[in-house]
């Protein structure tokens, strides 16, 4: 039967048919001549909306000719597009390119990461991210070096001036993450990345014990037309959320956090002595 989205991942998915589709370069209409369908029903797919069946997507992809390892992805997240909450099991290690991760990234309007143990990604320099990549064993040097090249290009939606809020916790600041001269850069960075009215950083200070954010690390995003859904990443998976219930409790932590969270100017002293 056909299927109508209304979630995150059914948006995604009509955006990555939406691309697959550009690629092969036919247009919409002459894709929908070729395989008798309704330009409405193509839209709406490509709309993520839904609206046909999993025989449809196969047929559509088949037409288009797209490869074969794109069209299995693109299947799989057909199945998983009525999901409100999914687990995404990588294998050994985290993706070189966090795809799902990354196209929400792009679509979002505000962005709140929570990171007690390192800086965030968004915010690291290319010296930082390839320590912790060593540090974890994240394959060969070539392989590193595309980890930092990605790490990098998710950075490129500052550009879009995203609402970024940054909780760090202030272990962070000390902990010599590739060395003390690429952890003194990495914070000299933070401190110019703030300069920026669209990013804040919130250091929690160590003074503050106990708090709400101990079970670790996470991302949370808001869009403009979707529910807000968050990230929790692990060595090998990763924990995709969007139900409203439990993406509330990640909310609370993040109410908890900015409750005891030196303000912003007391933030940026905690960092500028941390960083001489």
């Amino acid at each position: 039967m056909p299927k109508r989205f209304s979630t995150a991942r059914g948006r995604e998915f009509g955006d990555a048919v939406r691309a697959a589709l550009s690629a092969t370069g036919m247009t919409a209409r002459e894709i929908c001549e070729k395989i008798d369908w309704d330009p409405g029903k193509l839209s709406d797919l490509m709309n993520g909306k839904g609206g046909c069946s999993e025989v449809d997507v196969a047929i559509l992809l088949s037409f288009c000719r797209i490869a074969p390892e794109e069209r299995e992805h693109l299947l799989r997240l057909f199945r998983q597009t009525d999901t409100k909450d999914w687990w995404q099991q990588h294998g050994a290690t985290q993706p070189i390119r966090p795809r799902t991760f990354i196209e929400h990234l792009q679509k979002a309007k505000k962005f709140i990461a929570w990171s007690p143990l390192a800086i965030s990604g968004l915010l690291q320099l290319p010296d930082y991210t390839r320590a912790v990549c060593l540090a974890a064993g994240k394959g060969k040097p070539a392989e590193i070096e595309e980890r930092v090249a990605i790490r990098q290009s998710m950075q490129e939606v500052f550009r879009q001036r995203l609402d970024c809020v940054f909780y760090v916790h202030e272990q962070v600041l000390l902990l010599p993450v590739g060395g003390h001269e690429v952890l003194r850069a990495q914070l000299h960075h933070l401190l110019e990345m703030w300069v920026r009215p669209y990013i804040d950083i919130r250091v929690v200070p160590t003074a503050a014990g106990a708090h709400a954010g101990l079970a670790g690390s996470f991302s949370l995003m808001e869009f403009d037309r979707i529910e807000k859904v968050v990230f929790v990443e692990a060595e090998n998976s990763s924990l995709v959320i969007e139900a409203p219930v439990a993406v509330e409790g990640y909310s609370d932590v993040l109410t908890s956090l900015e409750k005891i969270a030196l303000d912003a100017e007391e933030s940026r002293k905690r960092i500028s002595k941390h960083a001489t």
